[in-house]
Order: structure tokens, then C-alpha cells, then sequence
């Protein structure tokens, strides 16, 4: 990835700096008829990479609390793909296939940060908490895209044209320079097919064949033995996705995950064991002597909690320290708001300064109140429901709108989307006005977390989307037809998501959702947030543990 100071090979020399005074900013592809861009191949590819992507990237942000972007494997195989058509696929529709694609990461990230958490929660005895249906998975993704989209679209001027050259833009960079390489790119995909198949073949002598085993514990050798012996266990799961993520995400951040595996079983398990064993009543949120549980079992009932404390107290630490960028981040967009936009007062707009309208903005929105109002009045199966939905309405559209500029602005400076700490931030104001309108138990629960759910989503799609929009501005896409495209790749990213997180749920509870089979740690931690909340698990003891791992 190119620093902020260096030139991607390809754009113009004033592409990441700021313009003086004058100077125009002219795209690599300039404004031009004729040029291929929103085709049936552009399309078609990228709903089907959003389809496929969306589906691999629930399972790995489920299985392992890490999920993928797909912007740049998507315009790898976009490039790489050409070759298979008698004309090459033009620039245009490269970026177009991608922006398309790239909805299945935001969309995800939004829906396994939160549903699973009421999949867990209705397996909790006495929560009152029933399973989400997989149409009301599908539309609290698909309405919460929809709305990260339409309150970024005003601001697309401010960000893209007034504020050009201020930002670094990491990811857009990287997924740019991949757009611009050519040949280059057409290799890589080569190299991520074959990577593809490798992976495919190591699963398959792991669980078709039964070469390896799938779960490494060390029990038959001395290690496992002494580790037994200390009230200690180890696990690796044997699986080529495990490898390929530590791989993408490096040393650094593999090690600090691990990091926190070995702090559980080899450290914080045996201490809650020893510190119990003695004890002769069996403490909440277990239902057993602690004497008598098996290290998953302390895990589970107790180390868990901290470990979902420290995601809550990560994900608050990046909502404080990015107070400062939030105030500016409002403050400017409330102007960018405020502007004229693209149109101004000229009666000629170049195609690649199109943007859908402000009445079509006003009418998106309009529209997703409407649907959103009957979704939470008489999808959710409320007793009172008026009351409720109107609420839960005001606060996702209020909260959306304060903090998707605030994601967009987050990814052009650092390209990490604070979305975690914002979303738990939404729980809690949710879960405590809920309360105070009555609604409390499983329909409290449900309710605050279908807001928390649309939220994120939003917050997520608002981010992703300032990326796709300042790539399709340095090669000059046309932005109107990114942004209707956007709307078509949300609901396929939210249809193929929805199916893939509900056909996990259909498992053996042993195997579902907050198990070592399918951990959800980012959801177990907005669990566990809506059981302080709604009073619901292992009351203060539970809130002692969540404490401690915000501290540490």
C-alpha cells in the first residue's frame, strides 16, 4: 500500500493533494461518453461476488471475530476475470463490479456484530427472547444499508470534491492501484485461484478424509497431558480460512487474538477454578459447583464474560478517543449539507459529477421511515406496538445521521470504522428508553437489539461507501450509477447473509451461536449489554466479570 505522500501509478500527479487555487481535478477517465461502464457483465459479476463474498465472510466473522474486505479480492478477480471475455472489461466496469461487490463486507459487519446475539439469547432459559425469522434478518441489513447509503449521498460533494487531497484514504488507495495494475492484476487473480483450490483441497483431507484431525488438542502427548493436569486446555482449529485470516491480517494483530486465547485457558480459567473449587454454592450466571466444571465450562459461564468486557471496553475507548475527530466530522458535514452540492446553478452537469438528487435522498428516506415504522410495528410481534416502533424509528434515523459522517471520515483517515463502540453506544440508549416505555424482557431485548442491528449496518454501509466513492472519483465513474447500484448490491449482500447466518442458527444448540463451534464474539459482547440492561443472566456477579475485562 502507497504512503500518503506517494503517487499511485496511473492517476493523475494531483490526485492525493490538494488543489491550488484554480486547478481542476481531471480523473483518469475523463468526462466522456461511450465509455463501457454499467453493463449487463458489470453487474452480473458483481452481484455474484457480493453473493459469494457476503456468505464467506458471515462464516469467517462468525467463526473467528474477523472478517474480510472484499473490495480488493473482489478487483483482483474483476481484472483477472477480463481474460475470459473476447473485449476486456474497461476501467469503468472494473470499478462498477467492485462497488457492487464490496457490499457484502459493510452488510455483513452489520448483521454478525448483532443478530446472533438474540440467537443466543433465545436459547437462554427464561430470556423471553424468541429466534429472528430470516426475513427479518434480511431486512434489518437491507434497511439499515439503505439508510447508511442514503445520508451519505448529500455529502458525497463535501467529502469527494471540497475535501480533496485532506484525507489518506488507505483502503481506496489500495483497492485503486489494484484497478490501475493491469496485468499485474490479472496474475494475482491466478494466484488467488489457485489459492482457492489449496485451501479447498487441505479442508478436504481434514474433514472429507480424516488425514489430520480437525481440532489439535495436544491430549496424547506430554504437553496435553501437563496442561490437563493444571486445569489448562489447549485448542488450534486445523482449518485453511484460520491460516488465510492470520495470513491477511499479519503477525501483529494474529498474535495479540491469540494472545488473548492463551490468556483465558492458561491463565484466567485455572485462577477462577482454584478461586472457586472451595466455594459450596454454585455462583450465577452457572448452574453448577464450580469444583465440578470442566475448563470450557469456567470458560463459558465465566472468562467469556471478561473476554466480551474487553471488546466493550476496546470498542468505548474508540468512540472516546475519537471524540475530538466527531465533533469536526459533524460539524463538517453539517456544512457539506448545507452546500449546494454538485448541481449549483449550472443547467449542465458533467457526467462524472452526477449524484442522485436531493429529492430522491428525501424520497429514500421518506420510503425507509414508511417501511421501517411497519417493520418494527408489525414485523416484531409487539403487544403495544405504535409507541415502540415510532421510538425505535426516531432513534435509528437520529444516530445514523449523527455518526455516518463520522464512520465515512473515520475510514478516510485511518480506514477502521469505529462501528462496534457506536453500536453498543445505541444499545444502551435503546435498551434504557425501552425500559422506560415499558418494554421489558424478551420484547425489550428484541426490539433494542433489531435498532442496534439497523444501526450498524448503517454506520457500516456509510463507511464502505466513502471508500467505493472516492476510488469511482480519482478514475471517474459516474456517481449516480455507483450510488443506485449500491441500493441493488445491499439487498443481495442482505438476502445471502440473512440465509447464511440462518442456516448456522438451524445447528445443535452445543454447535450454535456463543459456542467454540461458532463463537460470535462481537455479538456476545451486545449480549451481554442487553442482559445488564434487561436484568436478564447472572445479575451482578455477571456485571463484575464484564467490568473487569473493560478494565483490563
Amino acid at each position: 500500500m502507497k504512503t500518503e505522500n506517494e503517487e499511485i501509478k496511473g492517476l493523475p500527479e494531483n490526485a492525493r493533494r490538494v488543489l491550488n487555487k484554480g486547478e481542476k481535478y481531471v480523473p483518469v477517465v475523463p468526462d466522456e461518453t461511450g465509455v463501457p461502464e454499467v453493463t449487463i457483465r458489470s453487474v452480473s459479476m458483481g452481484l455474484i461476488f457480493c453473493a459469494i463474498f457476503a456468505m464467506a465472510a458471515a462464516y469467517l466473522a462468525l467463526k473467528v471475530g474477523q472478517g474480510i474486505e472484499a473490495a480488493i479480492p473482489i478487483s483482483i478477480l474483476a481484472v483477472g476475470m477480463g481474460v475470459f471475455f473476447k473485449r476486456k472489461s474497461s476501467l469503468l466496469e472494473n470499478v462498477i463490479i467492485q462497488s457492487i461487490g464490496a457490499n457484502s463486507s459493510h452488510v455483513v459487519a452489520g448483521a454478525v456484530f448483532t443478530i446472533p446475539a438474540l440467537y443466543m439469547l433465545s436459547a437462554t432459559p427464561n430470556s423471553g427472547v424468541s429466534q429472528p425469522s430470516i426475513w427479518q434478518v434480511i431486512l434489518v441489513s437491507f434497511l439499515g444499508g439503505c439508510l447508511g447509503i442514503l445520508f451519505l449521498i448529500p455529502l458525497r460533494y463535501h467529502f469527494m470534491v471540497e475535501m480533496h487531497g485532506q484525507f489518506p484514504w488507505p483502503e481506496a488507495t489500495a483497492t485503486t492501484q489494484i484497478l490501475l495494475s493491469g496485468e499485474r492484476a490479472g496474475k494475482q487473480a491466478g494466484i488467488l485461484a489457485l489459492s482457492a483450490g489449496i485451501g479447498a483441497l487441505y479442508d478436504g483431507i481434514v474433514t472429507t478424509f480424516h488425514g489430520m484431525a480437525e481440532m489439535i488438542t495436544l491430549k496424547t502427548v506430554g504437553v496435553g497431558k501437563l496442561l490437563q493436569n493444571n486445569f489448562m486446555t489447549f485448542r488450534m482449529l486445523n482449518n485453511a480460512a484460520i491460516i488465510g485470516i492470520g495470513y491477511i491480517i499479519g503477525l501483529k494483530y494474529a498474535l495479540v487474538i491469540a494472545s488473548g486465547s492463551f490468556l483465558s485457558f492458561f491463565v484466567l480459567v485455572p485462577l477462577v477454578y482454584k478461586i472457586g473449587a472451595n466455594l459450596t454454592t454454585v455462583l450465577p450466571p452457572g448452574d453448577i459447583l464450580i469444583s465440578a466444571m470442566t475448563p470450557d465450562q469456567v470458560f463459558k459461564n465465566y472468562v467469556r464474560i471478561i473476554g466480551v468486557g474487553g471488546i466493550a471496553g476496546a470498542g468505548i475507548m474508540g468512540v472516546v478517543t475519537s471524540f475530538p475527530s466527531m465533533i469536526r466530522s459533524i460539524s463538517a458535514n453539517m456544512k457539506g449539507l448545507k452546500s449546494k452540492g454538485d448541481n449549483g446553478e449550472k443547467t449542465f452537469v458533467p457526467r462524472i459529477e452526477r449524484s442522485l438528487s436531493g429529492i430522491t435522498v428525501l424520497c429514500g428516506l421518506l420510503a425507509f421511515v414508511i417501511v421501517a415504522f411497519m417493520f418494527f410495528a408489525f414485523g416484531l410481534n409487539l403487544e403495544n406496538p405504535l409507541l415502540p416502533a415510532f421510538v425505535g424509528v426516531a432513534l435509528v434515523t437520529f444516530i445514523a445521521f449523527l455518526f455516518a459522517p463520522v464512520a465515512a471520515r473515520a475510514i478516510a483517515i485511518i480506514g477502521t470504522n469505529p462501528v462496534s463502540g457506536m453500536t453498543m453506544l445505541t444499545l444502551i440508549i435503546t435498551g434504557f428508553v425501552m425500559l422506560k416505555l415499558g418494554l421489558s424482557g424478551g420484547q425489550g431485548m428484541f426490539v433494542t437489539m433489531m435498532v442496534g442491528g439497523v444501526v450498524c449496518t448503517a454506520l457500516a454501509a456509510s463507511g464502505a461507501l466513502s471508500t467505493d466513492l472516492k476510488i469511482g472519483h480519482w478514475l471517474g465513474a459516474t456517481p449516480a450509477r455507483q450510488l443506485a447500484l449500491k441500493f441493488l448490491g445491499t439487498l443481495v449482500a442482505a438476502t445471502f447473509c440473512g440465509i447464511s447466518m440462518w442456516v448456522m442458527s438451524q445447528t445443535d444448540p452445543s454447535q450454535g451461536f456463543g459456542t467454540n463451534a461458532i463463537p460470535a464474539p462481537q455479538a456476545s459482547a451486545m449480549k451481554e449489554i442487553l442482559d445488564g440492561i434487561f436484568g436478564v443472566g447472572g445479575g451482578g456477579l455477571r456485571w463484575f466479570f464484564f467490568a473487569l475485562g473493560v478494565i483490563l
